[in-house]
């Protein structure tokens, strides 16, 4: 049997090597991106929407073809990407390097593949006589928080023409995807007081009451190993620390210390009685403490992100119909956050499948197998069939 890789169709490779030639890592913008994505589809007579951030550096794109109503079918997918500094890449990340049947680039995988997939299929889709609406939708800065995608929610909900499902091609190797965890993302700042450290008792020591906070933290992640699901690996929900910054010299009581925390909950999981328990220790325990010495200390928190979890009915009429148009019937979880939970809390039934695998998104020489390409092409000419009148 021959392990030839497919070779691509010069139209796919041409939309994903121009898609992979914009740096649209989260912190750039994204407009030249989506400005090409919102050009291709005008010169196949296709009106775009283009719903912006508040500094007009970023936007998301949604549109939509085939008749007039509610319902339909939304194709989703994120344009930005993961930073490369410090990766020790083989191949340009921003530039399509095609090898042995797999496609480099960053974002090839993590999810430029699957939009290169879609805008490939829309003429196709367009000469079909289609039953319902195709919607697409294209969203910034999935990468720090599943942001952009809000604004974009919030135009579909004032629309009186909302899809009624919505697959996500985020990397799931073509295997449809019900579910995952959701969440939560903090930043604790801890105000001390500095003085000479020979006079320690003088001052509060921020990386002092910083590192009590953490150690209440891994004493709360302790008791969310006791409510398992095992359709999530790990079977519960997490709670740590990623990272800390604080002090400026050893002689000195620091003042300030910063930390972050992060929650992934399974979706029956109370994430706020797990933050209100760290907050109630922090206000009730710890700084009157602090402020006994100085009335200025203090603990804040501020919210850095957060999406809720994805949980789909693996056996709705959805899920069923998506395994047959990938023709996979194996159905699971993922352990990364999508957009899949905003879109289903906005009444919109998601599931998640897409071509590649997060094994190779977010490291370096990321790619997509030709073969994952292919097979997300033929889903997508299932649907189209599905679709048709």
């Amino acid at each position: 049997m021959s392990n030839a890789q497919p070779k691509l169709s010069a139209q796919l490779q041409q939309l994903l090597s121009k898609l992979l030639e914009f740096d649209t890592t989260s912190r750039e913008s994204n407009l030249e991106l989506i400005n090409t994505i919102s050009d291709y589809l005008d010169q196949l007579g296709i009106k775009s929407t283009l719903i912006f951030n508040a500094e007009k550096t970023k936007a998301n794109l949604y549109a939509r073809l085939g008749p007039s109503g509610d319902g339909g079918v939304m194709l989703s997918g994120h344009t930005d990407v993961v930073p490369v500094d410090g990766q020790n890449w083989s191949h340009p990340p921003f530039q399509l390097t095609e090898q042995e049947g797999k496609c480099f680039g960053r974002g090839s995988a993590d999810m430029k593949g699957f939009i290169a997939c879609v805008l490939e299929a829309i003429p196709h889709f367009q000469q079909t006589n289609l039953r319902m609406p195709l919607h697409l939708a294209f969203s910034y800065d999935e990468e720090i928080g599943c942001l952009g995608v809000r604004s974009l929610i919030e135009h579909l909900q004032a629309s009186p023409e909302k899809p009624a499902m919505c697959i996500i091609g985020e990397p799931t190797n073509m295997q449809p995807v019900y579910g995952h965890k959701g969440k939560v993302a903090m930043r604790c700042k801890v105000l001390g007081h500095a003085c000479h450290s020979a006079y320690a008792p003088e001052g509060v020591n921020a990386i002092e009451y910083a590192a009590k906070l953490i150690t209440k933290i891994t004493e709360l992640a302790e008791p969310l190993k006791q409510h398992l699901d095992d359709r999530f690996d790990p079977p519960y929900s997490t709670l740590q620390t990623g990272t800390i910054k604080g002090g400026a010299a050893l002689n000195i009581v620091p003042e300030y210390c910063q930390f972050d925390i992060e929650m992934r909950y399974l979706p029956k999981a109370n994430a706020s009685s797990t933050f209100n328990q760290l907050q109630d220790y922090a206000q009730q325990t710890l700084q009157p403490v602090m402020q006994s010495v100085h009335s200025g200390a203090d603990i804040q928190f501020e919210s850095l992100a957060a999406y809720p979890p994805l949980l789909t009915d693996p056996q709705s009429e959805f899920a069923q119909w998506l395994a047959g148009w990938s023709h996979s019937q194996t159905f699971g979880t993922v352990a990364f956050g999508t957009e899949g939970g905003l879109f289903d809390e906005a009444g919109v039934a998601t599931l998640v499948c897409g071509p590649g695998s997060m094994e190779q998104g977010h490291k370096p020489d990321e790619y997509v197998s030709n073969e994952q390409l292919e097979r997300c092409r033929f889903m997508l000419d299932n649907l189209r069939r599905w679709m048709s009148a």
